[in-house]
């Protein structure tokens, strides 16, 4: 197959305010102010691109927690934001989406930095999907409300009953490295919206631009003690932050494995939980479809921001009659678009894992495929650099009980299977503990819908994959997770639902 090109993987140099922040003192926002850990740890912060320490950040005490959810405690139990009109709830966050904006650039490059996906990638999409979601939820802050209900077993006025619908509480948010900005403002909004108070905790690999945007929270209005965002290893700062008796509700997004033990964590006061886990998305392709288009499409499918992807297209079935030519117009594809290079680099598409720990886990899966018996088609290796970079990798002559196929990778790893006909297909797509998303390629749209009723997935996608938006609900079956986000159904999770009888 496609040889993958040599490139130079030599990191860009920062640009003077990139520089700057990373200069910065390591602290912690909380109570609207910038303020030092009780103990003074800190957490190295590396660009993966280079694999050298470019900064530090906050690594929070248990202390230091404490002093953040009872911020977030009094900020809610005095009604500073709940009490405020939603109008102004609506103005405060639109005004943190128009100062993302504004800053998109300098916000871009951090993420690059810290996270080491493409900075061009970060500023087309992961920066406008972040002011998306607050735009969005921005709108839902004076449309919630309540209902009228007539009564069932009693007379037509004996009582007036009506139902309102009240802020959970302070809430507990843990957002992954794989779209730092993005996830935190997709946590953020509905909470703000719903009149919620929060501590918003950012991966320790990559806190960056989850830091950056404490100071546009200051900035925009949004009172003291309203979102507190705290940085720290998850063992400490998030176990803290999930068992903490004053947090009303948990928000993460993450591995499946980290999502039940904080389903477990948080059951001894019955917090609220959504969690958005992990994913093993199938790719059906079915006789019909463009063996070239659909290898393109995917190859963006696994391979965008280098397969770190809760949804990455990870699984390809495709029918017998056109597995060879899909796998060649895959190959052809990725040497022309997917080549790994470093973060800043204005003709990335595709850079490196967000860590040494990363790499490791999938160089080691790549080698358990092998042992297994799969053959590499694509890739298979890794350039020679001082970044984590993984060259993007197709694996076939798989069976369904490999490792490779059965689980998560969370990197830059496709495992291509044939299958003969509809009902193959839908069992094997099925045959996983995980369903978040699933793609259907056809040009015969009654298949595809009789398709999609079979798919056990949170979302299934119709000649695409990976398309999202702020006002569709998203979240997974099974295994993927607890809860949507997004969409009416994500400023849902952040509400408790109050029924009033009165008797006249």
């Amino acid at each position: 197959m496609n040889e993958i090109a040599a490139i130079s993987l030599e990191q860009l140099p920062y640009s003077a305010a990139a520089s700057a922040f990373l200069a910065r003192k390591p602290q912690l926002f909380i109570d609207g102010a910038w303020v030092d850990s009780s103990h003074g740890k800190t957490i190295p912060v590396e660009d993966p691109s280079s694999g050298k320490e470019v900064a530090r950040i906050a690594d929070a005490s248990d202390t230091d927690i404490d002093h953040a959810v009872a911020a977030a405690r009094a900020a809610f139990d005095d009604a500073r934001w709940s009490g405020l009109p939603p109008i102004s709830r609506e103005r405060m966050i639109n005004r943190l989406a128009d100062l993302i904006e504004a800053n998109a650039a300098e916000l871009a490059e951090l993420e690059a930095i810290d996270n080491g996906k493409p900075r061009t990638m970060a500023q087309a999409g992961d920066i406008p999907m972040a002011v998306a979601h607050l735009r969005y939820m921005a709108g839902w802050s004076g449309k919630v409300g309540g209902e009228v209900m007539s009564p069932y077993a009693m007379p037509a006025g004996a009582v007036l009953n009506y139902t309102v619908k009240e802020p959970v509480g302070v809430c507990a948010q843990i957002v992954p490295w794989n779209f730092p900005l993005m996830m935190a403002c997709q946590k953020i909004a509905p909470a703000l919206a719903a009149g919620c108070t929060l501590v918003l905790k950012p991966a320790e690999q990559t806190s960056l631009t989850t830091l950056r945007l404490a100071d546009l929270v200051a900035e925009a209005g949004i009172p003291a003690g309203v979102v507190n965002i705290v940085t720290g290893l998850g063992e400490t700062a998030g176990a803290r932050l999930v068992e903490h008796p004053d947090v009303d509700k948990v928000a993460f997004t993450g591995s499946t494995e980290i999502g039940k033990l904080i389903n477990r964590n948080a059951t001894g006061t019955l917090k609220r939980v959504t969690l958005e886990l992990g994913g093993k998305s199938p790719l059906i392709i079915m006789p019909d479809a463009d063996p070239a288009v659909v290898g393109k499409n995917a190859a963006s499918a696994i391979f965008m921001n280098s397969g770190q992807v809760c949804i990455a297209g990870s699984r390809l079935y495709a029918h017998r009659s056109i597995f060879d030519r899909v796998i060649e117009g895959l190959a052809a594809a990725t040497a022309s678009t997917w080549v790994p290079r470093p973060s800043l680099d204005p003709l990335a598409r595709m850079g490196p894992l967000v860590s040494r720990e990363q790499f490791d886990r999938v160089t080691g899966y790549i080698e358990a495929g092998r042992k297994a018996g799969a053959s590499v088609a694509i890739g298979g290796d890794a350039p020679s650099a001082g970044g984590h970079y993984v060259n993007p990798t197709v694996l076939v002559d798989v069976d369904p009980e490999m490792s490779v196929v059965r689980e998560e990778i969370f990197g830059p790893v496709l495992v291509a299977q044939r299958f003969d006909d509809i009902d193959d297909v839908a069992r094997q797509a099925n045959d996983t503990c995980f369903g978040l998303g699933a793609s259907i390629w056809t040009n015969d749209l009654s298949l595809m819908h009789k398709l999609a009723s079979r798919i056990k997935s949170g979302t299934v996608w119709g000649n695409c994959h990976m398309m999202l938006d702020s006002a569709l609900p998203f979240g997974g079956f099974k295994q993927s997770g607890i809860g949507r986000e997004l969409a009416r159904e994500g400023i849902e999770a952040y509400l408790e639902t109050k029924t009033v009888i009165v008797k006249l």
